[in-house]
């Protein structure tokens, strides 16, 4: 690549590199990438090395695990590496300097420390985020014997990044990972605000869940979300657990008489399958302190954004073709149920419709991806019943 772009006559290279910590043994990752630092810099093209610790945002690998380990474990077992100190960056700020040093005078050619205001080991940062995320305070035993390949695989079964990402990160982290100087503050000044702190960072990260786990469009996250927003192109472990059970019923019936029945869920109508299921699970929610199945609905035909539904909320509601509730029940997550009725060429043919329903659930902590799977059995009676009843309903005759 150095010489492809020197023979092509790139005006700027900038690459982001990892921090390496002086007087101590390099992990192989670290070391290949102070080699690839290297190569470009003596690539004749002038040439910008950030070099970086742990970027906080979805999507950064490190970021991910930290994510992962922290939710799903109240309790873990770490090696040594969790008391290594490392200077984190915002990938917000990551950004900034990314762009900023594409523009710099070709006299400039080296390479910068970038990080941000906070330095801490990793088991505070596990720490710091349970306490952003809003999780209990998690117990943290570390164990000497514990290896950086045996971490690996740990890492591995408990989180999605793969074992093969993980390793070299894990190994990375026995190392020193903090700035010895900020000199790209020269050339890319600080914002005025200051550089954004760790627990900024993670509420960013961590915003998308909070907020709306169920992105509406994914041009709009792109465009209006925080840069720490996952995008479609993020690998699978990226942005946080979500569940998703989506069903899809093909009707004969036209697509505004399906909307009406979607529009009409709830309430005195029900919800199309398993009632008992429903009740007993409103009854549970009232039992401990939540709304359950007693708020009905305001409007027995129509909905609008903000109105109660049972134990749901309206979050979003698109005529003829989207409506989105959020649950208010207690849970140990966030939880949302769709329906989007599709038309005409969308469906399977001309004057038929197509309903797409999707329950979505963003756990929180352990017992979120419990409670997940204890109800997973009951699914396909719950969710499929709906769909298909939905359907039925929209096929009998008008009126």
């Amino acid at each position: 690549m150095a010489t492809a772009v020197r023979e092509a006559g790139v005006g700027r290279l900038v690459y982001l590199g990892g921090l390496e910590p002086a007087g101590e043994e390099l992990s192989p990752h670290l070391r290949s990438r102070a080699e690839v630092a290297r190569i470009l810099l003596d690539s004749g093209v002038p040439t910008v090395v950030l070099r970086a610790a742990v970027v906080l945002g979805s999507g950064s690998a490190s970021f991910e695990m930290l994510r992962y380990l922290t939710e799903r474990l109240p309790v873990m077992v770490t090696p040594r590496w969790v008391h290594s100190l490392i200077q984190p960056i915002a990938i917000r700020d990551v950004l900034r300097y990314l762009v900023g040093c594409a523009g710099l005078p070709s006299s400039v050619h080296r390479g910068f420390d970038v990080g941000g205001p906070d330095r801490m080991n990793y088991a505070e940062m596990m720490q710091r985020y349970a306490e952003v995320a809003g999780l209990p305070r998690r117990r943290i035993l570390p164990v000497p014997l514990f290896t950086p390949s045996l971490s690996s695989h740990w890492v591995g079964l408990i989180t999605p990044v793969p074992a093969s990402i993980a390793r070299p990160l894990v190994e990375s982290l026995r190392n020193t990972v903090v700035c010895r100087e900020h000199d790209i503050a020269e050339y890319v000044p600080d914002p005025p605000e200051g550089l954004l702190g760790f627990d900024d960072a993670v509420r960013l990260a961590i915003q998308r869940v909070k907020d709306s786990a169920v992105a509406t469009r994914w041009s709009s996250a792109s465009v209006y979300g925080a840069p720490s927003d996952p995008l479609p192109t993020d690998p699978d472990w990226a942005g946080g657990s979500l569940y998703v059970d989506e069903r899809t019923r093909d009707t004969s019936a036209p697509a505004t008489r399906l909307w009406r029945v979607v529009e009409g869920i709830g309430g005195e109508r029900g919800w199309y399958s398993f009632a008992l299921a429903w009740r007993v699970r409103g009854a549970l929610d009232r039992l401990v302190g939540g709304v359950g199945l007693r708020r009905g609905r305001r409007d027995t035909n129509h909905l609008y954004v903000g109105d109660a539904l049972d134990f749901w909320r309206v979050e979003t509601r698109e005529e003829g073709r989207l409506l989105r509730l959020r649950a208010e029940m207690r849970l140990p997550g966030l939880a949302w149920l769709e329906f989007h009725v599709e038309h005409g060429d969308a469906a399977s043919s001309p004057g038929s419709a197509r309903l797409r329903q999707r329950a979505t659930f963003a756990p929180r902590g352990l017992l979120g991806h419990l409670y997940w799977w204890a109800i997973a059995p009951f699914h396909g009676i719950v969710f499929g019943g709906m769909a298909r009843n939905i359907v039925r309903a929209a096929e009998q005759p008008a009126g």
